[in-house]
């Protein structure tokens, strides 16, 4: 456990949470050492803007370190390094923060992000790409908060230890320290966020259009690998619908501007990136029964209406009403598109490719460095 602090991780594990069981089987010690147990098994909970659990009261947080293997078992899942319980600002609820040296967080990553059994060239590359992205996280908005990543699709999944296995250890272990850098606005080396997701479809998206940031390596690039990888419910999704009230009032919540247009009338793309035999929408126009229209990127209106991502599998589709219902049809490809294809890897790996072939050919103009 003796990292350097700017090489561990802070993964959010539940926010504003009002419960949650922990369990220690080893020892541990519970804020910096006034406290030790032989073992812990507790609820967690909030009592009067205090965190309670194993007969103490805690005013703003506790840090619960165990000792070695260094394993906790919050909810049911087991996980490395510490477990910090953190009083939301609210007073009425906690957040739960696992601090985890870097490469052991990523043997989370990687086998919650791919499966084990696929090529190790495509296993190395998402453990590179995943590091990338941890790092530039944890340097940018990580600094303005108490926690750098989710566990969750919003930054990259984590399952902790139930993630592991050799296959994704030799990946990790085999590229420790690796991240992807470009040529930043100083003319020095920058890292960037290595975005990736799961089947692009058939070629990749400019970050432009779909984060509104502009890195050299996340631009398009033709994907002629995933067709063959990605499964058939993913490469060609099936038509999904939600109700058009639902979408008016996700849509009315995540944007207050909208409240101002009525109920949802219209959803028009007004820009789309077309490629050869598809195209993915970038802009949509939002028009509502008074008349009035407000836009939105096409992903986040994607994330809006479906937070899971997992009925409207990608904004290349086609959006049209029916009946009392949007509907979302002819969809293609799994995820936003930027970055790395990570079926297309998979494409790529099993056609002989190596580690740095895939990273630069999603990653055009970045280059592989060892920071430690």
């Amino acid at each position: 456990m003796d990292i350097e602090p700017h090489f561990w991780v802070r993964v959010l594990l539940l926010n504003n949470a009002s419960s949650c069981d922990v369990m220690i089987r080893s020892g541990c010690t519970i804020s910096g050492g006034e406290w030790r147990q032989p073992g812990l098994r507790a609820k967690v909970e909030m009592s009067s803007a205090n965190i309670s659990f194993g007969g103490r009261a805690f005013a703003a947080s506790v840090v619960i370190l165990p000792d070695k293997p260094h394993i906790f078992n919050l909810n049911g899942d087991d996980y490395r390094g510490k477990l910090e319980i953190k009083v939301s600002p609210d007073g009425k609820s906690f957040d739960a923060i696992n601090h985890v040296p870097l490469e052991p967080y990523l043997a989370g990553v990687v086998g919650a992000e791919m499966p084990n059994y696929w090529e190790p060239e495509a296993l190395r590359a998402q453990a590179i790409a995943a590091r990338t992205y941890c790092l530039y996280a944890k340097k940018t908005a990580g600094a303005k908060r108490d926690w750098d990543v989710t566990k969750t699709t919003a930054s990259q999944v984590y399952s902790g230890v139930k993630a592991e296995s050799l296959q994704v250890w030799d990946a990790v272990n085999e590229t420790t320290g690796e991240v992807l850098v470009c040529g930043g606005p100083t003319g020095q080396d920058e890292i960037f966020p290595a975005y990736y997701s799961s089947a692009c479809g058939g070629h990749t998206e400019d970050s432009r259009n779909v984060f509104g940031d502009s890195f050299g390596p996340l631009c398009g690039v033709a994907c002629p690998y995933c067709r063959d990888v990605a499964k058939p419910s993913i490469f060609y999704w099936p038509m999904t619908q939600f109700s058009k009230s639902e979408v008016t009032a996700r849509m009315s919540a995540k944007y207050p501007k909208l409240t101002a247009i009525g109920e949802i009338s219209k959803i028009e793309p007004t820009k789309k990136s077309d490629y050869e035999d598809f195209s993915r929408i970038t802009l949509v126009r939002i028009t509502g029964t008074n008349g009035k229209s407000d836009s939105v990127r096409g992903e986040d209106l994607r994330l809006t209406i479906d937070p899971s991502g997992a009925r409207i599998r990608s904004i290349s589709c086609t959006i049209m009403p029916m009946g009392e219902s949007w509907a979302f049809l002819s969809g293609r490809g799994y995820g936003h598109g930027v970055g790395l294809c990570q079926c297309g890897a998979e494409g790529m790996a099993r056609a002989g490719k190596k580690t740095e072939e895939i990273l630069s050919y999603y990653y055009p103009g970045s280059r592989p460095v060892r920071i430690y």
